[in-house]
């Protein structure tokens, strides 16, 4: 069934409830111990010596020194069922949320959360600008012109398959550790994707609205600007949105090389000092801020593209 014969509440319920399930799951495993919660996190080491407080070990070591005190009339030990430390419930990672902007880093000397945070947005959109002021045009010129189709796009499919990370020692070599390679990763993985999508876009524009622009008195180069790049600017528009999301996905490759800042570099530091509240915390962030900036881009498509129905 399609969205058009949803109601509008319905369609607001169920974007509500493709949030709602996952998060169900995730307290269900968090907070109700006889689904998984396969650690003991110990309360009192009692009579065995390597058990420390506050300390997780495996249920079934758990349930055999208990056993062993049990049959040697020891002390037993005390603990409560508990998930991996990996695994945070919602509402730790709920704090997390705030106590990751206030509280300082474990490094003096390191970024905090919102210092990190804005360091990769302005990475992410550096990049994404330069492969759009390239990708862009050139694929809707490889869309509009055989010549040019058949002279970029074999090798950019050749190029498209080889992984934009393979790039990173190169990429520092030439550019230096500091953010040149990181923006130059996001852009060979986004541009090459760009080209063929916007080109098969662009062959997508109904064939009667160019011959009827020809029949009219145009020429080519008219009919390109006038009839071809109108039409299939809101498509184009909508997979920028898209394409928008692998520059996110490249960043976080990008940032593992050489990073001493960025939110990929705040997230490794947190992993070390395994306070994984906080990494949770990070990628839900960099979720918001990619599903934010996505609604507000739809939102500007949707007063831009009036003519256009589902721009």
């Amino acid at each position: 069934m399609s969205n058009t014969h949803l109601s509008k509440n319905c369609t607001l319920l169920l974007s509500m409830a493709s949030f709602l399930i996952p998060l169900l799951i995730w307290c269900a495993v968090s907070y109700l111990p006889f689904i998984w919660h396969p650690q003991v996190q110990i309360t009192n080491s009692g009579s065995v010596t390597y058990f420390q407080v506050n300390s997780r070990v495996e249920k079934t070591m758990f349930y055999q020194e208990a056993q062993n005190a049990i049959n040697h009339h020891q002390t037993l030990p005390e603990g409560k069922l508990v998930n991996p430390i990996y695994l945070p419930a919602p509402h730790e990672v709920a704090k997390a949320l705030v106590t990751a902007f206030t509280t300082p880093p474990a490094q003096a000397d390191a970024p905090w959360l919102h210092q990190s945070l804005w360091h990769s947005i302005k990475i992410v959109f550096t990049a994404f600008l330069f492969s759009t002021l390239i990708g862009v045009p050139l694929g809707i010129l490889c869309g509009f012109s055989s010549i040019i189709s058949h002279l970029t796009e074999p090798f950019v499919e050749f190029f498209r398959y080889l992984p934009a990370p393979a790039f990173g020692a190169l990429a520092v070599a030439i550019l230096g550790i500091n953010d040149a390679p990181k923006i130059a990763i996001i852009v060979i993985g986004a541009l090459f994707q760009q080209i063929l999508i916007i080109a098969n876009t662009t062959r997508m524009v109904d064939r009667g609205l160019i011959e009827a622009g020809y029949t009219l008195g145009t020429n080519r180069l008219k009919s390109l600007f006038h009839v071809v790049i109108p039409a299939a600017l809101p498509d184009i528009y909508r997979d920028q949105r898209v394409l928008l999301g692998w520059a996110w996905t490249y960043l976080i490759v990008s940032e593992l090389i050489g990073a001493t800042s960025g939110i990929t570099w705040f997230i490794t530091q947190q992993a070390r000092y395994q306070h994984f509240d906080n990494v949770y915390a990070a990628i839900l962030i960099i979720g918001m801020i990619g599903l934010v900036c996505d609604f507000l881009l739809m939102k500007l498509g949707e007063h831009l593209f009036k003519w256009k129905k589902g721009a």
